[in-house]
């Protein structure tokens, strides 16, 4: 994967949006991953409270060990799920907070499921010295190991996906092999390079047999850089759904960083509004 900041070979991108799939992939994962570490903490409640009725203070160190073990096993798999969902739906690197505390949340899960839990065994004055020492040692290391587990070391990032997204598309376009196009941004560069070629499709002409890789767009409200819903993108300046609009033109790729993500779908009739081809 690319790294967060974009390179300068990518001046001009689309931004990454995660896909209404993607979007409900992410909420669903999110809500087994609370499921998950709603057990971890509930399960260290119980621990606590049994801890404090002096449950353990002579024996019972194979259900202490239990629900240490128990704490470990949902901590370890909310956090999995959690990634999984940060993977569909990330955040901003540029908003530092959110992004910091959406892909560290596990380990801070994670500290919270054990830390209360363990301070108590270590400073439990009637439990047995080697039955706290045995708890304490395997509690300390499953937390560790817990904790290690729900840290993020390269959290995904919108900017990162935006990068990568448009290296896939460039890839694609240029039929090269397609060492970018990671599952989660695979199929917006698709998108991106499917419509650079059915525009340049539909404006070949003699003096350009290639196409071009021009399009219109309304620009965005107010002078916005992108705009709040998706328009649609066109052939020319001169088509009648562009008339008395305000217009911005560019590329393909351009078009798609203002939000314009959808190419005309009366392409013949733009043809012939525009001179590329006769109106069929």
């Amino acid at each position: 994967m690319s790294d967060d900041k974009p390179t300068g070979e990518v001046d001009v991108t689309r931004e990454w949006r995660a896909a209404q799939g993607q979007v409900a992939a992410a909420k669903r994962l999110r809500i087994f991953a609370g499921l998950s570490w709603a057990v971890a903490i509930g399960t260290e409640i119980t621990g606590v409270v049994l801890l404090l009725k002096h449950k353990f203070d002579h024996g019972n160190l194979a259900l202490l060990i239990g629900i240490l073990v128990v704490i470990a096993v949902f901590a370890i798999g909310g956090s999995l799920l959690w990634k999984a969902a940060n993977k569909q739906d990330p955040a901003r690197a540029s908003d530092t907070a959110k992004f910091f505390f959406q892909n560290q949340l596990g380990a801070i899960i994670t500290v919270i499921a054990f830390l209360p839990l363990l301070v108590l065994i270590f400073m439990d004055k009637d439990m047995d010295p080697k039955n706290k020492k045995i708890a304490g040692g395997i509690g300390a290391v499953l937390a560790i190991g817990a904790t290690l587990v729900g840290v993020s070391w390269k959290p995904p990032s919108v900017e990162q996906y935006t990068q990568d997204m448009n290296a896939c598309a460039a890839q694609i376009k240029a039929s090269q092999p397609t060492t970018a196009c990671s599952p989660e941004v695979a199929s917006q560069a698709q998108d991106i390079a499917r419509d650079s070629a059915d525009v340049a499709a539909a404006t070949k002409s003699a003096a350009n047999p290639a196409g071009l890789d021009v399009v219109y767009w309304i620009a965005p409200e107010n002078g916005a850089k992108t705009a709040s819903t998706p328009h649609v993108f066109h052939l020319c300046q001169g088509v009648s759904p562009l008339r008395g609009k305000t217009v911005n033109q560019g590329s393909v790729t351009e078009a798609y960083a203002q939000n314009a993500t959808r190419i005309t779908k009366q392409i013949s009739m733009e043809q012939g509004q525009c001179g590329f081809t006769a109106a069929k």
